[in-house]
């Protein structure tokens, strides 16, 4: 978008029925339909109490570490020449990653319900993580589902759950990775859903759990926003964050929307190629309108109409869904959706980590890749802005392996 073209208005996002556009929504059964009512009145009560702004904003700066910090990767722009990289350090939160903003927001949601027990899925284990750590903060039990594949493969999140008191749910079926997780954890939930909250991990799901998560995440944002102005007198051109689910690009994308100079960029994992059904989960760039967990979004399907197989490098984004609001920007072309592969992802990984001596996660490697791969072809006096949604300690061993470090 140019800087003169008229922005929609997105403060009303979503309606009162949950819709980014004809996206997100309620699709679930009548009894869970009360369920999800009754979350959204809690929520809605919840944050207009000042003791709850108050509580939550001391914890994001004495627990969390907030503000996290912008930091100019000067070596790394000047290697690649162009454009300026700055990050948006949400790797240096309490937990390594971004989840802890909105884990935290539910975690109090659910004592405030007086709710028994929380539940969530979790791909890469930074939700995981973070959820476990926001209940062992809260005093509330926690179960957290994880798919078999992921669970060997990020060892290091599936140490600290368990260290932190969580029950861990391994989930064989199908893939066994995040989508198995997601309907692991839903149908625990459905066995009891007066007394237990299901802590949706991203911005998908059932209203209201879309704009819950994206308003907890929103605080990455508007931190970018000040920050960035104060440093450099003026916005970033381009604001670049890894989009899965969608829960850390919406979190930083949200404060920009009515800033038309900024262009907004969600980077998808390619995984081993677009051209590869089921070796991908580029799910705005190669999926259509669908319905997934009880929403309305861009799917990726298989022949038969059903949510196709996905993969990616990073176990955090391989999901066949989307969030309904990034659906929704990317109709309004507000934000641009491009990808990035397994072994782009893994270049920004080591060149990061060896340029600058930050070790990302793979999930944000995707990011800082697509920030590698433009910033040559823009002028030097172009700015990037990537939200480093997370750290590589979970990924190193991993990463070691596969490249025989």
């Amino acid at each position: 978008m140019n800087a003169a073209a008229p922005l929609p208005t997105f403060a009303p996002m979503p309606d009162a029925q949950g819709f980014f556009g004809p996206y997100g929504g309620q699709l679930v059964p009548p009894h869970l339909k009360q369920a999800m009512d009754a979350i959204n009145a809690a929520y809605a009560e919840i944050t207009r109490r000042q003791d709850f702004q108050d509580e939550l904003a001391q914890l994001f700066a004495d627990y969390v570490g907030r503000p996290s910090p912008i930091f100019h990767a000067r070596r790394l722009s000047q290697q690649l020449g162009g454009a300026q990289i700055h990050l948006k350090r949400e790797d240096l939160n309490h937990t390594g990653a971004h989840k802890i903003n909105h884990c935290l927001g539910e975690a109090l949601l659910a004592k405030f319900m007086g709710k028994k027990k929380v539940i969530a899925e979790t791909g890469a284990g930074q939700h995981g993580v973070a959820l476990a750590t926001a209940c062992a903060l809260v005093g509330i039990p926690c179960e957290i589902h994880m798919g078999q594949v992921d669970i060997e493969k990020e060892h290091p999140n599936v140490t600290k759950m368990r260290i932190l008191g969580c029950k861990l749910v391994p989930v064989t079926r199908g893939a066994a990775t995040l989508k198995e997780a997601v309907d692991s954890a839903f149908e625990e939930y459905l066995s009891n859903p007066t007394d237990y909250l299901y802590a949706i991990g991203s911005v998908v799901g059932p209203h209201p759990f879309p704009m819950m998560v994206r308003d907890f995440q929103s605080i990455i944002g508007r931190e970018a926003r000040e920050q960035f102005q104060a440093k450099h007198g003026r916005l970033p051109d381009y604001v670049a964050a890894c989009v899965g689910g969608g829960s850390n690009a919406i979190g930083m994308f949200t404060a920009f929307l009515n800033d038309a100079s900024v262009k907004l960029v969600g980077v998808e994992p390619a995984g081993e190629g677009t051209d590869k059904p089921g070796r991908h989960a580029a799910t705005l760039t190669m999926g259509q309108p669908g319905e997934i967990h009880g929403m309305k979004c861009y799917v990726l399907e298989d022949a038969d109409g059903q949510p196709a197989a996905v993969h990616s490098i990073a176990s955090g984004l391989d999901y066949p869904g989307i969030g309904p609001q990034h659906s929704y920007l990317k109709d309004l072309g507000r934000a641009q959706y491009a990808t990035a592969d397994d072994q782009e992802t893994l270049g920004a990984f080591m060149q990061l980590s060896r340029v600058e001596g930050i070790i990302p996660a793979l999930e944000s490697a995707h990011a800082v890749a697509w920030a590698m791969r433009v910033a040559p072809t823009l002028p030097a006096d172009c700015h990037i802005l990537v939200n480093l949604s997370g750290r590589g300690d979970k990924d190193a061993d991993y990463v070691a392996e596969k490249l025989g470090l």
